[in-house]
Formats: C-alpha cells, sequence, structure tokens
C-alpha cells in the first residue's frame, strides 16, 4: 500500500517502549539512543508537526537507582520503583530537550481520568494549550498512585495508554516503537518462517490470535497490547504503525511515507 499519505500528518503520537530507550543486558538507560531520540523528535517539532510523547521506562529506571536486579513483584515495590524512576527519566528528558531549545512538558494520567468526563476534557484542553504553545508533552501512567498499568495486562508498557492518548489529542497518527519490526504471522524469535505483515485494514478474531505475550525483562506489553491499542486507535479515526525502535531513524522514515514496520489503517 502507498504511504505517501502519511507525510501529511501533522498531530503525531509517539509511544516509546521500555526495550528503545535501556541497554537490553542491564536495563539502565541507553543515554545514547535517548539524545538521538530527542534530537529526532525536536526535528520533527521544527516542521511544524506536533508532537507527544508516550514514555515507557519509569519502573525500568527508577529499580536500577535503588539496584533491584529482578522485576519487582510486590505492588509497593513497583510504585516506589516507579516514583524514583519517573523523577529520573523527567530530568534526562528535560536535560536533552534543553540542548535543543525544545520545551518540554509532564502530564501523569490515569485510567481514571480517560473514564471521566470532566477530567477528561481537562486533560484535553491541557494538551490543546500545550500543543499550540509549541510543547512537547511527555505523557506516562502515574504508576506512583494507579494500579492499572502495573496490575492490568491489557494497560500494559503505555501501549493502550498511547491509544488513548492519541484518541485524546484527535492525533493523525499514532507511532509504537517496541523491540520487533511490526506484526508477523507468528513469533519471529521462535519461527523463522514468520512472515512481517506490513498492512492491516481490520483487527479479526484470526489477526489477535497472532500477538504473543512480552518476554522482555523490562517491558511489560507484548503484541496483545499493541493489537489492542490498535482497535482504539482504528476506532477514533487515528492511523497507527508498530516498528523498531532500535533504529530511530525508522521514525523520520515512517513520516516520510516509507514502508517501516505494520501499518494500521483507521475506519
Amino acid at each position: 500500500m502507498d504511504r505517501s499519505f502519511l507525510k501529511d500528518k501533522k498531530r503525531i503520537v509517539v509511544k516509546i517502549g521500555t526495550s528503545t530507550i535501556t541497554h537490553t543486558s542491564t536495563g539502565n538507560l541507553n543515554l545514547g539512543k535517548l539524545e538521538r531520540l530527542v534530537r529526532m523528535l525536536t526535528d520533527i517539532r521544527n516542521q511544524d508537526k506536533e508532537v507527544v510523547v508516550v514514555s515507557s521506562g519509569a519502573i525500568g529506571a527508577g529499580r536500577k537507582a535503588l539496584g533491584i536486579k529482578e522485576r519487582p513483584k510486590t505492588l509497593s515495590v513497583k510504585q516506589a520503583c516507579a516514583a524514583v524512576g519517573q523523577a529520573r527519566l523527567m530530568m534526562i528528558y528535560q536535560k536533552l530537550f534543553a540542548e535543543y531549545n525544545q520545551t518540554i512538558a509532564q502530564i501523569l494520567i490515569t485510567k481514571r481520568i480517560m473514564l471521566n468526563e470532566i477530567s477528561k476534557a481537562n486533560a484535553e484542553n491541557t494538551f490543546a494549550e500545550l500543543l499550540h504553545m509549541e510543547v512537547i508533552p511527555i505523557v506516562n501512567e502515574n504508576d506512583p498512585i494507579s494500579t492499572d498499568q502495573i496490575q492490568e495486562e491489557n494497560f500494559g508498557d503505555n501501549d493502550t495508554l498511547s491509544a488513548n492518548v492519541a484518541e485524546l489529542v484527535k492525533a493523525d497518527l499514532l507511532i509504537l516503537l517496541s523491540d520487533i519490526n511490526g506484526l508477523y504471522t507468528d513469533d519471529p524469535r521462535t519461527n523463522k518462517n514468520a512472515k512481517l505483515i506490513p498492512y492491516v485494514d481490520h483487527i479479526d478474531a484470526a489477526l489477535e490470535s497472532m500477538a504473543k505475550g512480552a518476554d522482555s525483562n523490562y517491558g511489560t506489553g507484548g503484541m496483545t497490547t499493541k493489537i489492542a491499542a490498535a482497535k482504539i486507535a482504528a476506532e477514533a479515526g487515528v492511523d497507527m504503525v508498530i516498528a523498531n525502535g532500535e533504529h530511530l531513524s525508522n521514525i523520520s522514515r515512517i513520516l516520510n511515507g516509507e514502508e517501516i514496520g505494520t501499518l494500521f489503517k483507521a475506519m
């Protein structure tokens, strides 16, 4: 399918998976990739496009700062890691974006905000004003006080949250950066014959059966949560692309209309 229409997208939500901004071997933040990511996002903003970032990585960053080697199992420890990690992550984002004279804002969202009409309207107005001011909002689930993302698989690793944010801000495009090239007919890490599906125009039971759970020690979202995000985005009229975050140039290549990853076409 010709993707040249993606060049005209003006309001873009970019979801950054934990695997994209951490070293796989240690779980520590990958500062080199974060710097390249920030430069890329700022350059997109400089093209008069509006950018919203949904960033994972808070719990992983917190657990490394606290010296916790294994993924926490208790809710209180997860929330403590999120509280420490979110501050650390935003400090790094602030310093890197400042190098390019780009103003950012932090927005912490709970699922309750998305379900309450008044709170949702207030959040929508805040996003609209920030984007009008040419600010890049950086969004995360408010893990220290919310249990939705930490406990529920269908709200895992900010995939579903990013789709809800895309709907909230009336985005033109949602880009999910993960540790896989897109949606495959089977898990390519275990089946060498798995084929990449470049284009999806509707989601049915057969497609959902292809989704695989997470196997990362640092992230929590697998392909199942990405399919759930694609459903939300499609129903909201937002096109969505799943692409590999290992190569950050994929962001600009997607916006240039190249066939990167899997494109889920909006309804």
